[in-house]
């Protein structure tokens, strides 16, 4: 069953547009980056663009950072919210449980497709923006005799230098971060996707939840439930390029999607296994 939901979601072309559009966004940023050479006000644009106009191999953090507040938690909300509702939608959910299949078996292949799909997105853009930023902004390389040497260190948000070896490290943690933390998002959508056959309705639901929970984050009176927010730590990985790195709110993010991981998905297998198939 996982091996024909992964079958499926890559040989959707929207997949493949979705993943395209995710990339593009930096790739317009870089652009502009590489031919005006003006950073961000202080306080101000994304995380590290400044910082990319002296080494581009910093790029991938900066592009994680333009498509997670919105473009890929949008993309991970639409597909997640039509793993159920669109088979029901299409009428092909009824005939997927009528064959040996368990509707327990079905959800757990839903989630690893969305995770599947989440690590691909991301890998996706790190891999296009390290190109870009390299090819545009370049990376302060020298050459020695006609030998190329190696990028140099990246300085950390907390003005230490960070060799090439670790910037690699550091980016896998970030897309680790990343990845669990759209896991959330695609527990939720999965979710509501349970409850309606409406695919658009599932994704706007949980697209609502989390422009909700923005707003909250922002707001001073919402204080005694921010921390159990589910974006209050979406931009922990930020910590990731400080020196040394602080785990505190990275371990605290994470936790709290596992937790909503958990309940979200008991919770949609609950309504699922007892949920009447008419279409």
């Amino acid at each position: 069953m996982i091996t024909v939901e992964l079958a499926k979601l890559f040989k959707r072309p929207r997949m493949y547009v979705i993943v395209a559009l995710l990339c593009l966004l930096p790739f317009i940023v870089a652009i502009f980056l590489a031919t005006t050479r003006i950073p961000p006000p202080p306080g101000q644009g994304g995380a590290f663009l400044s910082a990319v106009l002296s080494n581009g191999a910093l790029y991938p953090a900066a592009a994680l950072a333009l498509v997670l507040p919105v473009f890929l938690p949008v993309a991970v909300a639409v597909l997640a919210g039509d793993s159920i509702a669109g088979e029901a939608t299409g009428g092909t959910l009824r005939y997927l449980l009528i064959r040996p299949v368990g509707r327990t078996r079905l959800l757990v292949a839903k989630l690893i497709a969305q995770v599947a799909f989440v690590l691909f997105a991301i890998a996706a853009v790190v891999v296009t923006s390290y190109l870009t930023g390299v090819l545009m902004l370049g990376t302060g390389e020298s050459t020695t005799g006609g030998v190329v040497l190696l990028p140099p260190d990246v300085t950390s948000l907390s003005g230490d230098l960070i060799s090439p070896g670790e910037l690699a490290l550091r980016l896998l943690g970030t897309i680790g971060y990343i990845t669990i933390s759209m896991l959330g998002v695609a527990a939720i959508a999965l979710f509501l996707s349970t409850l309606t056959d409406s695919a658009l309705g599932a994704a706007m639901g949980a697209l609502a939840t989390l422009v909700t929970s923005q707003v909250l984050v922002t707001l001073d009176a919402a204080e005694s439930v921010k921390p159990y927010l589910p974006t209050r730590y979406w931009l922990a990985w930020i910590d990731f390029f400080r020196d040394p790195i602080l785990w505190r709110d990275i371990e605290r993010g994470a936790g709290l999607q596992f937790v909503y991981v958990a309940v979200l998905l008991g919770a949609a297998w609950a309504n699922f296994k007892t949920k009447d198939i008419g279409s």
